[in-house]
């Protein structure tokens, strides 16, 4: 499966650190664009300027990890699209033009379902698309994220609710299921 990881899902960090862990683990081929990656690292600008310089340099970590998972722009293809906002359209372009199956974002109503069936693309939200994944392979996610939650520990300097954690991140059907199944 290859999924468009929308600019929405790459801040904050944990959501980033679990989408790309379970992506290193091959359970999902990530894809992005250069203006999707600018996107983020825009969107932490009010955050201060070392947060911008620490999403540069994560997006340059994740062009190395990830080299097929960067998708040129596409402007023929964008300019026979329609959505909601005019914005996104270079997300759903980039969808098509690199065979993805889906658009990972929070966005719901900026990706409407008609119009990315009619692509053959479907959007999923964070929470659901995590669940699934957990569902088929439980221990590769798991261990995933037991590394995020040792990372938050850390950084933290105690310790981190791992259902706290996801859900902070709006996880909350994934970490209950994890939390039913005692993880």
């Amino acid at each position: 499966m290859r999924a468009v990881l929308d600019a929405c899902v790459l801040f904050p960090s944990v959501l980033r650190d679990i989408l790309l862990g379970v992506a290193a683990r091959g359970l999902y081929e990530p894809v992005w664009s250069d203006r999707i990656l600018g996107e983020w690292t825009r969107a932490v600008a009010r955050l201060g300027p070392e947060a911008v310089q620490q999403a540069e340099r994560d997006a340059t970590l994740m062009r190395s990890a990830f080299p097929r998972a960067l998708q040129r722009a596409q402007p023929n293809i964008e300019s026979r699209l329609v959505l909601p906002d005019p914005d996104d359209l270079h997300v759903l372009a980039v969808a098509i033009s690199s065979g993805a199956d889906a658009i990972i974002t929070f966005n719901a109503s900026d990706f409407p379902g008609h119009v990315l069936a009619a692509e053959g693309v479907q959007r999923r939200d964070p929470d659901g698309f995590l669940w699934q994944l957990w569902s088929h392979h439980p221990a590769e996610v798991e261990q995933v994220v037991a590394d995020v939650q040792a990372v938050a520990e850390r950084m933290s300097g105690g310790p981190v609710s791992r259902k706290a954690l996801l859900k902070r991140v709006k996880l909350n059907r994934f970490a209950k299921a994890i939390g039913a199944a005692g993880l």
